[in-house]
């Protein structure tokens, strides 16, 4: 294996544990509150939490990626993420100390996964973008799937599970996190306060396709927070089994995955902006089956077309972002994409569910289907195919 494999390897498994850690330890977290009396009601400050510092922090975080590297920050996130266990383990029996923890948890995972983005948009060449993030993505999702289960290995098979064990397998983890990033080396681009100070956001959102870029992403990760709620919100309206609502998670997932698995291919052959236009619609048009009295067949199948299609949009959006920026601003291009797809968590998933008031799970996501929809065709107004730098 050759010394660059070998760093493509580092990354990939440095972006699956980042998200394995964080899918075991945010609904951990959950579990150690419901342990501590915590009114339902009370679960979502916990839960936003861990949104509320990337929202607030990740544009400097893409400016101190942009001056001093991708390995520094992704060293600072994977020591965060050491620390964030332990943090549970001494204060996580009282609610100040698990959103002191959910905040630490936020704050790692925004080192780890805008040094791991500016790391790939800085190192592949511009016509391999769109496969390299899409293997990013794909090896994140592996992360994300493998999360939940190692709640079952380290917390057992109860309904609210022992906790302590978690938080010590997540520190054993982290640990093999951090000592991942001493496998990887920065990209040679520019850096340095005058790299860092060409060019703002401003400048960045006036680059071509660049807020198209940005306004399909929140969307579609919208699309996505709202799948995972509403579609066992929906099997509970209709009396659809638990087991038949988990099955179609798993497709939705899997799908996702398989699409980023193959998506340099696809944009090969289909070019860029088509397989975006194309996936965009084919989510839209898999909700809006899937939200429908149809037969279970046809529901299977919704779903997993809609579940590949909305693992198109993020790892395309992060390409067409990295090609738009200039080299020495990819960091704070892959950082305004969290920043927008934080707020589109926010804010679309409550404007939709008032938008659909009263219409219960289906016109949620009869609403969100619409909203992808619109999307769609907002982003035939995106370049042909892959941007030029300025």
């Amino acid at each position: 294996m050759t010394s660059a494999n070998w760093r493509v390897w580092v990354l990939l498994a440095h972006a699956a544990l980042t998200q394995l850690i964080t899918f075991v330890l945010r609904p951990a977290t959950t579990y150690r509150a419901l342990e501590l009396g915590v009114p339902a009601s009370w679960l979502g400050v916990l839960s936003g939490s861990f949104a509320l510092v990337p929202l607030v922090l990740a544009l400097p975080a893409g400016h101190i990626v942009d001056r001093i590297g991708e390995r520094r920050v992704m060293l600072a996130g994977s020591l965060l993420m050491c620390a964030v266990g332990t943090l549970l383990l001494a204060l996580g029996d009282t609610v100040p100390g698990l959103v002191a923890g959910s905040v630490v948890l936020g704050t790692a995972h925004l080192g780890a996964i805008v040094g791991q983005q500016a790391l790939v948009a800085n190192s592949t060449a511009s016509g391999r973008m769109d496969a390299a993030f899409g293997y990013y993505t794909f090896a994140a999702s592996l992360g994300q799937a493998a999360g939940p289960l190692l709640i079952v290995a380290f917390g057992g098979t109860r309904a609210i599970p022992d906790t302590t064990p978690i938080f010590q397998g997540s520190i054993a983890i982290a640990v093999v996190l951090f000592a991942l990033t001493f496998g990887i080396q920065d990209a040679r681009t520019d850096r340095g306060p005058a790299a860092a100070s060409d060019i703002g956001v401003r400048s960045l959102l006036r680059l071509p396709g660049l807020a198209g870029a940005l306004l399909t992403a929140c969307t579609v990760l919208a699309a996505v927070d709202i799948s995972l709620v509403y579609l066992p919100a929906l099997g509970a309206e209709r009396g659809i089994a638990s087991a038949l609502i988990g099955t179609l998670l798993v497709l939705r997932a899997a799908s996702s995955m398989m699409s980023r698995f193959f998506l340099g291919r696809l944009s090969e052959v289909l070019g860029r902006r088509r397989l975006l236009i194309l996936s965009i619609f084919g989510a839209a048009a898999g909700i809006t089956v899937a939200a429908a009295p149809v037969p279970v067949w046809l529901l299977l199948i919704a779903v997993t077309v809609a579940g590949f299609g909305l693992g198109v949009g993020q790892p395309l959006t992060m390409s067409w972002l990295a090609e738009s920026a200039p080299a020495g601003a990819r960091g704070r291009a892959m950082s305004l994409r969290l920043t927008g797809n934080r707020a589109g968590q926010v804010v679309i998933p409550g404007a939709i569910g008032l938008v659909a008031a009263g219409l219960g799970a289906a016109g949620v996501l009869w609403v969100t289907a619409a909203g992808l929809a619109l999307t769609g065709t907002l982003a035939r107004k995106l370049p042909v195919d892959r941007p030029s730098q300025p």
